[in-house]
């Protein structure tokens, strides 16, 4: 088997996406390459080919290799319920809700499986590209660690380690990473890169130098910071700013979504925050929801009634009482869906305490949360227009009600969703939906705006220039060259 291993000297040090661009340069070299990544925490998840959950940044890792994605490409995936507790999927299916002191019990027991599922994806591929989760440097979890090193060591393959350079102290990133781990745990580290460069890479020459010498390990270079990544999906809510900053000539379509606690597959806003005519507003904690939006979505949530509750410690209840008095749209997905009915119950306490709670009463629809969860992709038809959606579902719950009568997308016929007001309030449990092009043209159209890009065309020309970076300042030939 032939296997290299992207760890970072932290969270969100660009660990995925040199992982993407690995892979897509592998892919350009001719080589069969899979992304695998043991051990995920995030709550934006993928729906595989096999019927499974990854994280969403392994769904665009397999674009990038030209694969489907599938579950052995992230077998452990930890999705937050609450600070302290989170939902354990394994090789794509839920099997426990565990608070964090109590995970470390179950660490041990997760090896097996991650090394099953990477050990098929070696067998079938001549490269897989691992990603790392959080910092080895994390040695107070090194015990039963299935992530970083554990893996590293179970698996017998080499370590690149990345650094952020621009948060600062990379110097102190990468050397106390050496210095913490463990002498075995250091031997596999072949080497490092920095990564997110600003300005003249050759004033960072002696800075580069001492890493080498304090370390030990090879530099595979420095790489700029690569402004496109924007253009890519996100997987941490971390990496959401508060507006797409555009304000093109014209009035454009003002869309507010609320970030919520636990927000949950953040990707379905990707392809209206890159629309020019589109000027997509992030409304966050401690924030209003702005007076002259013209739709507000209510994104997926890991914990409905507990976001819930966080939007109304906000005031958006509010607000959206009088966004809909203007005669503002609301387009409420999955979770959002589920708020904007009349009641949620979790009568067997699923994604937290039993109980129920009164929802926004904008649909006349009722939730009731069941322990089985829906895990489908979905090929539908939007009533509104006849246009085809291409997405999938991921949630728990079953919604029923008058407004259902009113669909928003049939599913092989079946009624999806629901809708009121003359389809000014909506809600569906599809993702994805406007990554559809003719779907979100016809959907902004309604608003009065255009849209004016090919949004799939658009990720795979991102990742090909993102491999085009890599491949300008990176070593990738002698980094290939370490796997074993």
């Amino acid at each position: 088997m032939t296997a290299l291993m992207i760890q970072g000297c932290g969270s969100n040090v660009g660990k995925s996406l040199l992982v993407a661009g690995l892979c897509r340069a592998a892919r350009r070299r001719g080589l069969s390459v899979a992304p695998f990544k043991p051990q995920n925490m995030s709550n934006n998840a993928a729906v595989t080919v096999d019927g499974g959950e990854i994280g969403r940044a392994q769904a665009l890792q397999a674009m990038a290799a030209g694969l489907d994605p599938v579950t052995d490409m992230n077998p452990v995936l930890l999705k937050p319920e609450s600070e302290t507790g989170a939902q354990v999927v394994v090789q794509g299916r839920r099997v426990a809700a565990v608070r964090a002191r109590d995970y470390a019990a179950l660490k041990p027991r997760l090896l097996a499986p991650v090394m099953e599922s990477f050990e098929r994806l070696a067998s079938a591929h001549d490269l897989v590209i691992v990603e790392g989760a959080g910092s080895p440097a994390e040695v107070n979890l090194r015990a039963g660690d299935i992530a970083n090193m554990g893996f590293a060591r179970a698996a017998g393959i080499p370590v690149i380690l990345a650094g952020d350079i621009d948060r600062g102290g990379v110097i102190a990133q990468i050397v106390g990473t050496r210095a913490v781990l463990d002498a075995a745990d250091a031997a596999l580290v072949a080497g490092f890169v920095i990564n997110k460069f600003r300005g003249d890479p050759a004033l960072f020459e002696d800075g580069y130098r001492l890493i080498e010498a304090r370390t030990g390990w090879r530099g595979f270079g420095v790489l700029p910071f690569f402004p496109e990544a924007a253009m890519l999906p996100a997987e941490d809510a971390l990496d959401l700013g508060g507006s797409s900053g555009r304000r093109p000539d014209g009035a454009p379509l003002r869309i507010a979504c609320l970030v919520l606690g636990r927000i949950a597959n953040l990707d379905d806003l990707d392809p209206l925050r890159l629309e020019p005519a589109v000027d997509l507003r992030l409304v966050t904690a401690g924030q209003p929801i702005p007076g002259d939006c013209d739709l507000v979505i209510i994104p997926g949530t890991k914990s409905t009634r507990g976001d819930l509750a966080f939007l109304r410690a906000q005031g958006w209840d509010i607000d959206l009482q009088a966004h809909v008095r203007r005669n503002g749209a609301v387009l409420g997905v999955c979770g959002g869906y589920q708020m904007l009915g009349r009641t949620i119950a979790d009568p067997e306490g699923i994604e937290g305490p039993p109980g129920e709670t009164p929802g926004l009463g904008l649909l006349d629809v009722a939730t009731v949360m069941r322990p089985r969860k829906r895990l489908t992709r979905v090929r539908a038809v939007h009533v509104a227009t006849g246009l085809p959606i291409e997405g999938y579902e991921i949630h728990i719950g079953e919604t029923t009600g008058p407004d259902c009568a009113r669909p928003f997308a049939l599913v092989e016929g079946a009624a999806e969703g629901a809708t009121a007001r003359g389809g000014r309030i909506a809600g569906s449990y599809l993702h994805g939906m406007f990554a559809e092009d003719a779907f979100r043209a016809a959907f902004l159209g309604g608003f009065g705006a255009t849209a004016s890009i090919r949004y799939g065309g658009s990720i795979e020309a991102a990742l090909d220039r993102l491999a085009d970076h890599l491949e300008r300042h990176l070593d990738i030939g002698g980094m290939f060259g370490l796997a074993r």
